[in-house]
């Protein structure tokens, strides 16, 4: 079967809600291809890598969390960036990308696709905006640090970075995907046990040392593989079109 990109993208940004965000990037369609969709690719980043693969496989849109024309950078279209356009319009396939929406949806997001994986129990946004970007939560029973940082290896294919504060369990626990170590400060306010994000930096560890909150960092990319299968999932199904998830595995 297939659908009208114009389709897609209608039930896309009705799930995602775009434009309830200020963001870094475009959110929605950033490149357009053929108006027709049989088969949708879904990955992180939008990377030579991911382009190549989606080409290989046939695809007619790329649906991604990390795209293109960010906040800030050159926009020139040289090297690295003019190569990866050239393969999409060459090819004719559509590249669709959602940022911070994607990290907010409260069932298909990146976060809320964390918790279901890791079991934790969503209790509320690391802030009391409408669509928080982060979440609090409890563990179904408690962990000690290490054995809960055992479980997001398990879970997640790698092993996480771990800063162990003391000896004390994990119950409730605070989390946000990707870049968000300077979040820190604000689960710690909550009176969380522990604070999960992708990555880490210089003060992350001095502020969870200070402030006794266990500290995970268990890899952008590896935190937010699982909200554009979400997405990309349910487009497929609504509408009757192939998907596949492929994997460019990142170790940051």
């Amino acid at each position: 079967m297939a659908t009208s990109l114009q389709k897609l993208l209608i039930e896309a940004n009705a799930l995602m809600e775009p434009q309830a965000f200020q963001d870094y990037c475009p959110n929605g369609l950033q490149v357009e291809g053929r108006a027709e969709v049989r088969r949708l690719v879904s990955g992180v980043t939008a990377s030579q890598a991911l382009i190549d693969a989606a080409v290989d496989s046939g695809a007619d849109a790329i649906l991604v969390h990390h795209g293109f024309f960010w906040r800030g950078e050159d926009p020139c279209l040289r090297g690295m960036k003019r190569r990866r356009l050239a393969s999409l319009l060459a090819n004719d396939i559509s590249l669709i990308a959602y940022h911070l929406p994607l990290d907010a949806h409260p069932t298909l997001g990146n976060n809320a696709q964390l918790a279901e994986r890791l079991g934790i129990v969503v209790e509320g946004g690391l802030d009391d905006s409408v669509r928080p970007v982060g979440n609090v939560g409890r563990l179904p029973a408690p962990m000690s640090a290490v054995e809960f940082a055992a479980h997001v290896a398990r879970e997640l294919g790698r092993e996480p970075l771990l800063e162990e504060v003391g000896g004390g369990m994990i119950s409730r626990i605070a989390w946000c995907t990707g870049a968000a170590q300077s979040y820190i400060d604000r689960a710690a306010a909550l009176g969380v046990d522990a604070y999960l994000s992708g990555e880490v930096s210089e003060p992350t560890i001095h502020s969870a040392r200070e402030q006794g909150v266990h500290y995970i960092a268990a890899g952008h990319h590896a935190t937010e593989r699982y909200g554009v299968q979400a997405l990309a999932s349910v487009l497929a199904e609504t509408l009757g079109v192939e998907h596949r998830f492929i994997d460019i595995d990142n170790p940051a």
